[in-house]
This record gives C-alpha cells, structure tokens and sequence, in this order.
C-alpha cells in the first residue's frame, strides 16, 4: 500500500513538471519566438510559441514596466502606451488580476486608472477597451486582449500570446438583452476602458 502512494505520487509529480515544460515549448515550426504576427494602430503582436513562455522583462525608454515579453498582458500595456499614452498606476500582475471584483459595473479601477465594466454590462464594448478573461483549469493567470472591432452583433479582439496554434484575431458574438450589452463567452470577466 505504501509502495502505491509513493508511486502515485511521483507519477503525479512527473505528469505535473511534463505538463509544465509542455507550455513553455514552441511547437510551432512555422513561427519564431519574437517573430511579428500582427499589429493593430501600429502596435506590434508578437509570437510566444507556448503560453507559459516568456523572455525578458520588456521596459519603456522611460523605464515604465510593460511586462514580459511576450505574454498577453505585455501587449495589451504596450498598446495603452503606446497607442493611448496612459500608463497604469499599478504595472504589475496577471492577467487575472485586471480585473477587480469588488468594483461595480462602470466603477474606476484605480490600480489600473481605467473604467471598469462588468459582463454583462449597461454600456456598449468599444474599439480600445482591454478585455479581462478568468483564469481555466489549464490557465491560473487568465488572458486579456484589445477589442479592434465592434459591431451589433460581435466584437474582434487582438491577442498577443493565445497558444502556438492560436489566432491573433477572434471574434465574439455580442447581444443586447435586458438593457445590458452581453459578451458570450462564460471566461469573460469584464473590461477596462480609458475615461
């Protein structure tokens, strides 16, 4: 019985650090590390190879941290940056962690100085606004990206880092329901938009 827990631990332990290296690999041989896949108002989307990869930190001239190359949330910082020219109180954390809780739908999240609305919410997504995903079973950190596009019935978002094989671009369906514009995605948090 003994020899049993022991072994089924350490099979746990193996699968855990293969799962592990797993995300870190690039097993796409179509694509490099660092290479450009997209851009969107002249801000640059990087390729990651496996989700869990990530460089060195990247800093802004003015030394403002926006995160690490090339994970989602260094995109999106980037893109406020460079594109809006806001910086964040707070540089630092997780996907996960843009998001707040706490805050009613249209409050200001002041670790970000950004609106933050709910989903669903009582006002329209827009072209700029950082969309907020939950964390998954396979992703603790979650992921945001950039809507680019909004239409009645859809919104596009531009990602940095969705996996090797995954889309720069995606769209998700938007409905009008009980007098709150609803993303239809159950991982959607909600979103940050400039005042």
């Amino acid at each position: 019985m003994k020899n049993k827990i022991i072994i089924s631990i350490a099979v746990i332990a193996l699968l855990y650090a293969l799962f592990v290296v797993i995300k870190k690999v690039n097993w796409n041989s179509k694509h490099e590390v660092g290479e450009v896949i997209d851009s969107f108002n002249d801000v640059k989307v990087y390729y990651n190879g496996g989700v869990s990869n990530a460089e060195e930190r990247n800093l802004a001239a003015d030394g403002y941290n926006l995160g690490m190359k090339y994970q989602c949330v260094e995109f999106i910082k980037r893109y406020y940056y460079q594109h809006l020219q806001h910086k964040m109180p707070d540089t630092y954390g997780n996907a996960v962690d843009f998001y707040n809780k706490k805050l009613t739908d249209g409050s200001i999240n002041t670790k970000r100085n950004l609106v933050q609305y709910s989903n669903p919410s009582s006002t329209k997504p827009k072209e700029d606004d950082i969309i907020i995903f939950n964390k998954s079973l396979f992703n603790q950190y979650g992921h945001v990206a950039i809507i680019c596009k909004v239409e009645d019935n859809f919104i596009e978002i531009i990602q940095q880092n969705p996996g090797p094989f995954g889309s720069s671009r995606e769209k998700i369906k938007l409905k009008y329901k009980n007098d709150h514009w609803v993303l239809e995605n159950d991982r959607i948090l909600g979103r940050l938009s400039k005042k």
